[in-house]
């Protein structure tokens, strides 16, 4: 009788892990909530149970033992690093597709895997305890401003806050612990120096405890308010002997923890010096894993599952290469002028394809986005013989893709992929807040073109359209113009863009 795994999550990543547990030959199960009662991720698995949230443990456990699981795959975000949450699946008899909960206790909590670290001699920056205002000021005065305010039991950005003098550390630490608390109920938060000119590169892991290898890094540092939206592997950004250490120093310190299951070790990198730093340790699959798929051609869910069933995993450090480029667009249900959320129902829906595009999708056309949920609604991942090639079919699947009914921020992440600052590679996780007025600007160009244009072909003769389109793309808008059209500008792109094609 087939192995019958219980995804506890929703969207692209339940439909993600489905696909690899079918591949698998097992039977993949799922849970949706009221709101999620169309979702296309339902479309995936053989059987579901409705829950009353996907943060539920007791529901989703319940869920799992009337369905007949065997297993629980936690997917990312939601329940994926809860040790409770891993105990009590495991105490029912289920197979716990993740690191065991004493390693995900030790990976979460930030200021014992510094301690770790040190005692190892790996590279990480100092840090101070912070209770009150106070202890910024006394930590500030030996490494200087700015500084940074961290969650000590959490991540996800929460709780982040950049202090540059002694007039913001009152207010800051003030809402830096309110927000930890009411996040993860842990109100303990650290601070360390901040890397002015620094990039986020992580390392991939998967273990069984005692085998630990790396499939390799990859850069995340395009940001914005410490969520990412594009990510690329390899880095662009360091060397062959840079990434050498990068890599031996996360699987030293994965075994330390006896890791087991897939994983990430983050760094900060340095640009001005140099030299990278141990951050923290994920303990789930990622958001960006498939552009580490794409490039060492390894499945990493199938081998989460693998390790979680067999115990052991089946492949050596010497067995693990690279080859090319890949990068990763996140796609979210968002307005491009100004990245608030957008929810509706998707009218009309048209992937990406052709050679090296791969789309992992949650939605289809007549799928509801609720605003209830992460606006990631896809991914899309291109990959290259080079990094020039990844580039070239990422922007013609974004030229390609067409989502209609809702907002995205496809125009915002071609602005981004465009920009010669990504171009070149030296973007750092500080490029889009400082470059935001400029990239807005790129957005709203593209938009209000589109916009005159669609409003003048819904009225004049189709074969006057390429002509029409031509002149308009030349035509040098000005300011007050693209203002006085922008409110309606994505109306009229969403409802005919796919009649106008772009030199």
């Amino acid at each position: 009788m087939p192995i019958r795994v219980l995804i506890a999550n929703r969207g692209e990543i339940a439909i993600r892990v489905a696909r690899s547990v079918s591949e698998l030959g097992y039977t993949p199960l799922g849970v949706y909530t009221s709101v999620d009662k169309n979702s296309l991720h339902r479309r995936f698995v053989i059987e579901d149970s409705e829950v009353s949230s996907y943060l539920d443990m007791d529901d989703i456990i319940e869920a799992a033992l009337q369905l007949g699981a065997d297993a629980v795959h936690p997917g990312y975000g939601f329940l994926s690093e809860n040790s409770e949450f891993a105990r009590k699946v495991i105490a029912k008899g289920l197979v716990w597709i993740g690191p065991r909960p004493e390693v995900i206790d030790r990976a979460g909590d930030k200021l014992g895997l510094k301690e770790t670290a040190l005692k190892l001699g790996l590279p990480t920056l100092p840090y101070q305890r912070v209770e009150a205002p106070e202890d910024v000021l006394e930590f500030a005065r030996d490494y200087g401003y700015p500084v940074l305010l961290k969650a000590a039991g959490g991540g996800g950005g929460i709780g982040m806050r950049v202090v540059r003098n002694e007039k913001e550390a009152e207010s800051k630490v003030s809402e830096s612990i309110m927000e930890v608390e009411r996040a993860f109920k842990d109100r303990r938060i650290y601070v360390e120096p901040y890397i002015e000119r620094g990039k986020h590169i992580e390392v991939q892991i998967i273990g069984d405890g005692d085998n630990v290898v790396h499939l390799y890094e990859r850069e995340c540092s395009v940001q914005f308010r410490y969520q990412k939206i594009v990510e690329e592997a390899p880095s662009p950004s360091i060397t062959p002997e840079t990434r050498r250490a990068l890599a031996g120093v996360a699987v030293e310190l994965m075994k330390s923890i006896r890791y087991d299951n897939a994983g990430t070790v983050e760094f900060i990198y340095d640009v001005k010096t140099g030299k990278f730093y141990v951050m923290e340790v994920n303990a789930r699959i990622q958001v960006e894993h498939p552009v580490t798929e794409m490039i060492t051609g390894i499945d990493i869910v199938k081998r989460q599952i693998r390790v979680a069933f067999e115990v052991s995993l089946d492949i050596r450090q010497e067995e693990v290469t690279y080859r090319g480029h890949a990068i990763e667009a996140r796609i979210e249900a968002q307005n491009p002028l100004d990245l608030s959320p957008s929810t509706g129902y998707i009218t009309r829906y048209i992937e990406p394809a052709g050679p090296g595009v791969r789309v992992d999708s949650g939605v289809a056309a007549g799928s509801y986005v609720p605003i209830d949920y992460n606006p990631l609604i896809s991914k899309v991942i291109a990959y290259g013989g080079d990094r020039s090639e990844a580039i070239s079919r990422l922007l013609r699947s974004l030229n390609e893709y067409v989502i209609e009914g809702i907002q995205t921020n496809i125009p915002f992440v071609k602005a981004i992929i465009n920009s010669p600052s990504f171009r070149d590679a030296t973007y750092t996780t500080a490029y889009v807040e400082q470059s935001l007025g400029e990239l807005f600007k790129q957005v709203e160009k593209e938009v209000a073109t589109h916009a005159l244009a669609t409003a003048v072909v819904a009225v004049v003769k189709p074969e006057f359209s390429r002509t029409l389109r031509g002149k308009l793309v030349k035509e040098k808008l000005t300011e007050s113009r693209v203002e006085s059209i922008k409110r309606r500008a994505w109306t009229y792109w969403t409802l005919t863009r796919s009649r106008l094609r772009r030199k």
